[in-house]
């Protein structure tokens, strides 16, 4: 229960004295002010106290009725900006929600997009949290660095980065199957899935454009429903997704020379 400032400072002047130690004027105004700060606290994260908080989102939901639920309000190194976030969509306002800003935070000073850091941090996904055990597993080279990638068979841009991909050495690939392009994606994925060489079955499919032979009916593909599951719960809505040793995911097909880089920078 909050106390107001003079009870907190009567208890704090009871036990002082009751330890016998004597107070001085500077330390009576430090009690004080530590009697103060609850009831206009601050939020480590947004930077407004809860009641300013409470009227930013109240605002932005009354003004904006189409308005995503937020979840979070935090403040922005720009004085007098907060970030809005909902989901992974992120928009900028000032500390009523009087007004609403899409687009890119930059800091002109280190040239740094600032919202698309914030994007990073919250797509990342923890290496060690992915089911290798669903992936297909592909080593080159020594295989010390690690990146997982969801391709989907039919997917023309995850058949460009493949092909790219064969130029990058010293790493071992974790290849999830998340076919969601329709059926023919599924029946292709299975028969990837079901191959006695998987790896083998899906780069002669994505490079040299050779389907993979018809599985058994009796071939347990269920680690694609997983993989599809698991991509829904991560929101990898999109072929190509990379995810490197660092939990960096890169949407899309980027070029081996970028990859080799970004694998140089995670573990």
């Amino acid at each position: 229960m909050h106390q107001s400032p003079c009870v907190c400072d009567h208890i704090a002047l009871r036990l002082l004295r009751r330890a016998r130690i004597r107070v001085t004027s500077g330390l009576m105004a430090l009690l004080t002010l530590l009697a103060l700060l609850p009831a206009a606290a601050l939020s480590q994260v947004s930077g407004l106290t809860a009641a300013q908080e409470a009227t930013l989102r109240k605002n932005l939901s009354d003004r904006l009725p189409g308005l995503p639920r937020i979840d979070e309000v935090r403040r922005t190194p720009m004085a007098g900006l907060f970030e809005v976030r909902m989901g992974l969509d992120i928009v900028y306002t000032d500390a009523t929600g009087a007004f609403l800003i899409q687009g890119q935070l930059m800091d002109t000073r280190t040239r740094q997009d600032l919202t698309q850091e914030r994007l990073d941090k919250l797509t990342a996904i923890a290496f060690d949290s992915l089911p290798t055990k669903d992936a297909i597993t592909i080593v080159r080279g020594n295989g010390k660095r690690r990146l997982a990638v969801f391709q989907d068979p039919n997917c023309g841009y995850c058949k460009r980065f493949e092909r790219d991909l064969q130029k990058v050495t010293d790493v071992t690939i974790y290849m999830f199957l998340i076919p969601i392009l329709g059926p023919n994606s599924t029946e292709q994925a299975r028969n990837v899935w079901c191959a006695r060489d998987k790896a083998q079955a899906w780069t002669d499919l994505m490079v040299s454009d050779k389907p993979a032979a018809a599985a058994g009916a009796d071939c347990d593909s269920s680690a694609l429903n997983r993989n599809l599951e698991f991509a829904r719960k991560m929101r990898i809505t999109g072929t190509p997704t990379l995810v490197f040793g660092n939990g960096n995911r890169v949407p899309g097909a980027i070029a081996a020379a970028q990859v080799d880089k970004l694998l140089s920078q995670s573990p």
